[in-house]
């Protein structure tokens, strides 16, 4: 296994420093991106055309900051050419930045629902679901970040488990909108709406899932991707147990 995390042990205070503004950086636009989830739900929620305009504008915010972190990301690797865990660390810095872009995207899809929504009309049903959802993706979302601040990796397995919830419900939500379409075919187009909405949402805690593995990686120095809750718990346990 690669050397264990350690960011404050460095000859070049300069490397120490240049950690420390990745990791600051990427969390603000954490924050950012943490908003955007909140603002969106409540955007459709309160057919609030206003606060979807809000989040539609702040998705160039997070792109300009996915550029300015791979830029700072690439001037790191070039100067400092680190080793073990220090590269570790910049390469999940640059892997977490696609995963909140990518939330930002989803954010904006929801605010898109939320204006068409507002213009032809309430769809009957998924509304609870979209607030239920939004819930957990928005709690996932800053447990992911605050696993990556602490380097906590149970924090991050708690994100992982969270995920599995939101399929559920998820999964649970489409059911009940393809059954409500079928009786009522008038419904479809506004309960696709949220059917569209209710999916951003699930993707933005696939990321939150994806940002909490890279903090495993970075940590542990352990590829936990592609494996279920159970087997990635077991394999952090076992390897607690090795220390």
């Amino acid at each position: 296994m690669m050397d264990k995390l350690n960011l404050n042990q460095h000859i070049s205070k300069q490397f120490n420093a240049d950690l420390e503004e990745l990791k600051t950086d990427l969390l603000e636009m954490g924050g950012l991106v943490e908003q955007q989830t909140v603002d969106a739900v409540a955007a459709i929620i309160n057919a609030d055309s206003q606060l979807a305009e809000k989040v539609i504008t702040h998705e160039e915010d997070v792109d300009r900051m996915e550029m300015d972190m791979d830029e700072k990301c690439i001037r790191v690797l070039a100067r400092r050419q680190p080793a073990a865990s220090d590269l570790r660390m910049v390469m999940m810095v640059t892997k977490i930045t696609r995963d909140l872009e990518r939330m930002g995207d989803e954010a904006h899809k929801v605010a898109v629902m939320s204006i068409q929504l507002a213009e032809n009309g309430k769809a009957p049903l998924g509304y609870v679901e979209l607030r239920h959802i939004g819930k957990i993706v928005h709690k996932m979302v800053i447990k992911a970040m605050d696993a990556f601040a602490h380097f906590d990796v149970e924090l991050a397995l708690d994100v992982a488990r969270k995920d599995k919830k939101v399929d559920q419900e998820y999964k649970s939500a489409m059911r009940e909108l393809a059954t409500y379409m079928m009786e009522d075919p008038r419904s479809i187009s506004r309960c696709m709406n949220i059917i569209w909405a209710l999916r951003s949402l699930e993707r933005i805690g696939d990321h939150a899932r994806n940002i909490a593995e890279h903090v495993v990686f970075l940590v542990k120095g352990m590829d936990v991707r592609h494996i279920e809750v159970k087997e990635m718990e077991k394999r952090i346990r076992a390897d607690h147990d090795d220390d």
